[in-house]
């Protein structure tokens, strides 16, 4: 699905998002040097964090030898980003989770444990264990970037809810087209 080394210096951008929501652990995990350290290691450039509701503020960077670090709050639309990342790091919101797996980019989604009723981290485990994504918790995350090898993801394709629609369109005497 991608390749998680980079020899040459091309832009390579990790995208992180948490949506609208607050996930502050999330946005110290990726601001964390250790965390910084890997992703540069791996041959990625750039880390734009799409930040939400957090007060915490990641530390800027442009780069110099290291990982360039910038982010923002908000955004009409994060389509722009997730396309031309290399690598997204995600809340466990299930719009971008797939989002980003129908753009064919690889993925790990960070599930924030302080929710609650937590349903969100059953389907992010649910496509980890199809192999579609990683899933990790602020904890992990780091760890899970340094055992991460792309290529052992597969690609996401999505059902076909044809036959379903068809089927509820006979049941309710709908004719068929």
């Amino acid at each position: 699905m991608g390749n998680d080394e980079g020899g040459d210096k091309k832009k390579r951008v990790v995208f992180v998002t948490v949506g609208t929501t607050c996930f502050d652990a999330l946005v110290r995990a990726v601001d964390s040097n250790n965390v910084k350290q890997a992703l540069f290691a791996k041959g990625y450039t750039h880390l734009l964090i799409q930040m939400g509701r957090g007060s915490y503020l990641p530390t800027k960077s442009e780069g110099n030898g290291s990982l360039a670090v910038d982010y923002f709050t908000f955004s009409s639309s994060i389509a722009d980003q997730l396309r031309s990342a290399s690598l997204v790091i995600s809340h466990a919101g299930s719009g971008s989770i797939f989002e980003t797996l129908r753009l064919g980019k690889p993925l790990i989604v960070v599930v924030n444990e302080d929710l609650m009723d937590n349903h969100q981290s059953e389907l992010a485990e649910e496509l980890a264990d199809r192999k579609h994504l990683y899933c990790a918790s602020p904890q992990t995350l780091l760890q899970t970037i340094v055992d991460m090898d792309l290529s052992s993801l597969f690609p996401y394709t999505p059902g076909d809810a044809t036959p379903v629609a068809k089927h509820i369109n006979n049941f309710l005497g709908f004719p068929d087209d």
